[in-house]
């Protein structure tokens, strides 16, 4: 046998693949590292919270470093490319089972915590913290390649849908599973609306948010505040929460990319100069990624379970008489938050603050009851999650901004002609 036969043949095509994301993540982290400071005035709003929220922000120059430098080490080795199909769609979902069975134990440890009367819980939860280290570290280890993989599937989706350039997608899709920041969302009390966000610390407890939350309504009797865990945030690569289920990775890592196609265009550039524009933003990223999602589950894992949802429109297939009979009617989260926005609106529209905020506490005791633990309901909680208006109902309440970008999504062939259309515009009167 030659010597030359002994190796596979050097991947030219990889390698240039990898020199040109270590290209692009070497670009987007030096554009990061130039953005300028910023210095308010002592009596802005943004001094303000900036002195509130001191010691407890979130920084990402550090965490994108690690990040970048970490997908171009891996980027160079790129061993998915020596797999077929199969035998990625059985590595991926060989992960997610195992963050199931983790996430499970952690579960298991918080109620022995949570229930001290029935013992000891350290020395009853040894064995299943033992457990939970090894199978967090072999998730750890096969961490890197499950992103290189689900981020090629959705990159493979995106091309066959019209987007990219010469069969290249600009920017290259990119994500990583890694510990969130939380999120803070400021609203003025008299109508619903997002006037403020800031990333905060990962790690803080839900006493730590409500503390904060309260010191930030006490400086500012006239704002309503709210801190939430996120699922997903357009850093680059994107921040993914590891969440065991396939179409929520797919889904987020598809909606992450959608703000970054979106960044260098007017719908993305004006993301925080305009309500409207982050609404129609953060539904355009919603319906894409869902789509996309679905669609991937489709082409790279119909051999090894069903679908998990069906396709949103455009492409929605009409039910068969196959399908059976409707379920029985159950509680409807997105009617209920639908019918609490819109009666809030219109307190708030008379004026009447104290009344909505009491309507909103009492709805939040009764979702609580229907088993949907809401920490709180405030202006600030319907304005971040009024802007995710992909599908009718919702905390978007009677907002038209939603339905108008759904319309457009349902008459257009497919998301790169959507993206295209809806790219250059900031406001619900420019829609097409």
């Amino acid at each position: 046998m030659s010597f030359r036969r002994r190796f596979p043949p050097i991947p030219w095509l990889a390698i240039q693949l990898w020199l040109d994301r270590s290209l692009a993540y070497g670009l987007l982290f030096f554009l990061l590292c130039l953005l300028p400071g910023e210095s308010y005035p002592p009596a802005s709003l943004n001094f303000r919270l900036e002195h509130l929220t001191s010691g407890r922000q979130f920084t990402f120059i550090v965490w994108n470093g690690q990040a970048l430098a970490r997908k171009m080490a891996f980027g160079l080795l790129a061993p998915q490319r020596w797999m077929d199909e199969d035998q990625r769609a059985q590595w991926v979902l060989r992960y997610l089972e195992t963050l199931g069975q983790t996430s499970q134990l952690s579960q298991q440890i918080a109620d022995a915590y949570a229930h001290p009367e029935r013992g000891d819980p350290e020395p009853a939860t040894l064995e299943i913290r033992q457990e939970r280290a090894r199978l967090r570290a072999w998730l750890d280890a096969r961490a890197p390649l499950t992103e290189a993989i689900l981020g090629e599937q959705v990159a493979s989706v995106l091309q066959s849908a019209g987007m990219g350039t010469l069969g290249q997608l600009w920017p290259p899709v990119s994500g990583t599973f890694t510990p969130l920041p939380t999120l803070l969302i400021l609203s003025p009390r008299a109508v619903i609306r997002s006037d403020y966000q800031l990333t905060l610390q990962a790690d803080m407890t839900a006493a730590d948010m409500a503390g904060l939350e309260h010191s930030i309504e006490q400086a500012l009797p006239d704002r309503s505040a709210y801190i939430t865990p996120i699922g997903g945030l357009s850093a680059y690569p994107a921040m993914l929460l590891e969440f065991p289920a396939l179409d929520w990775m797919l889904e987020v890592m598809a909606h992450e990319w959608t703000h970054h196609y979106l960044s260098v265009y007017p719908l993305g550039i004006h993301y925080s100069t305009y309500g409207e524009t982050r609404v129609i933003n953060e539904t355009s990223a919603e319906l894409v990624g869902n789509w996309v999602g679905q669609m991937a589950i489709e082409r790279f894992y119909a051999a090894h379970l069903a679908r998990e949802k069906a396709l949103p429109q455009p492409l929605r297939r009409p039910a068969s008489p196959q399908d059976g009979a409707p379920a029985a009617p159950r509680f409807d989260f997105y009617a209920e938050m639908r019918r609490t926005r819109v009666a809030v609106d219109r307190l708030l529209a008379e004026g009447r603050i104290e009344d909505a905020e009491l309507y909103m506490e009492l709805k939040r005791r009764y979702l609580v009851a229907q088993g949907y633990t809401l920490r709180r309901l405030n202006q600030a909680y319907f304005a971040f999650y009024g802007a995710y208006a992909g599908q009718p109902g919702g905390a978007a309440g009677e907002d038209p901004i939603g339905p108008a970008v759904r319309r457009l999504w349902a008459r257009t062939d497919n998301p790169a002609a959507f993206l295209h259309q809806v790219r250059r515009v900031t406001h619900l009167a420019e829609l097409p």
